[in-house]
């Protein structure tokens, strides 16, 4: 099959979905602009011409990623009790990590050295820190939690973020009820410790 050689938006979300997927398969280490061309089927000067560089391609991979764990939280309906929506949100992030580790590292991380998220792109993961802000908000209209929403909010995403490349890295435990025990523990005790 001959390669498009027009640079057309379904190019370019093509290219993107094909980025995630070889991220997801080669991991870090093996993803290149190259491997990523070959598997969209097109060429390494075409996705150079729609994403800037190996850089800017990073960056939109950076990107999907937020929009798809933005949508993961946006699945997440809202109950009557704010406590519980906290620690479905908690789960929710920690399944999405664990369904896309290399994702989640160059969401959170900073794995390539041609990429250093700054504040635009920092901006661009604002529908999963506003989620998580408008969960704590909840919590503390309804006197759960005690304290400064910004300051919950950024505890508790990195104790998830914690937990996560814990258990991702094979250190939180040898069998699921040891990492779900210990997942338990972790936000029983922070939550608790944020109550009034």
């Amino acid at each position: 099959m001959p390669r498009p050689k027009e640079r057309t938006p379904e190019l370019r979300d093509h290219v993107l979905r094909t980025a995630v997927a070889t991220l997801a398969a080669e991991g870090v280490a093996g993803f290149t602009a190259r491997r990523v061309a070959e598997g969209a089927e097109t060429s390494v000067p075409a996705v150079y011409e729609l994403f800037g560089d190996k850089a800017g391609l990073v960056r939109e991979v950076f990107f999907e990623g937020f929009r798809q764990l933005s949508r993961t939280f946006r699945d997440l309906a809202p109950t009557d009790d704010p406590r519980a929506d906290i620690v479905r949100t908690v789960d929710a992030f920690r399944a999405f990590v664990r369904a896309n580790p290399e994702l989640a590292q160059v969401m959170f991380s900073r794995p390539f050295t041609d990429f250093d998220p700054g504040p635009n792109e920092l901006r661009g993961s604002g529908s999963v820190r506003e989620h998580i802000v408008g969960q704590v908000r909840r919590c503390l209209a309804a006197g759960v939690f005690a304290g400064d929403e910004t300051d919950i909010a950024h505890v508790l995403l990195a104790m998830a973020q914690g937990l996560c490349l814990q258990e991702t890295g094979g250190w939180l435990g040898t069998t699921r009820a040891s990492r779900d025990r210990r997942w338990a523990l972790a936000l029983r005790a922070t939550l608790d410790g944020l109550a009034p």
